[in-house]
């Protein structure tokens, strides 16, 4: 199964304009940006993204990224992999 995890662009990459860190459930996560930058990377700051791979997939609106992560979380309780990526696989 494929998830995508919602994740908040918190900081810009320095050295790489493609990629930016978002906060993925107590962690920052380097995503790759292109798919959803648009023509200003720094109106991604705040914003809320679909994650999968690595990769920033779609832009979603708060309510949409909570949404999701309440529905991850309760699965987490019936699927050790959702359990593993939630807790970042430490």
């Amino acid at each position: 199964m494929c998830i995508g995890i919602p994740g908040q662009i918190v900081a810009l990459h320095e050295q790489h304009s493609d990629h930016a860190w978002a906060e993925v459930c107590g962690l920052r996560r380097e995503v790759n940006i292109a798919l959803v930058r648009g023509d200003s990377r720094e109106a991604l700051l705040g914003s809320w993204v679909l994650i999968h791979v690595g990769f920033a997939l779609a832009r979603l609106n708060e309510q949409e990224a909570q949404e999701t992560l309440a529905a991850l979380h309760a699965m987490e309780e019936l699927e050790a992999d959702v359990a593993l990526f939630l807790a970042g696989e430490r």
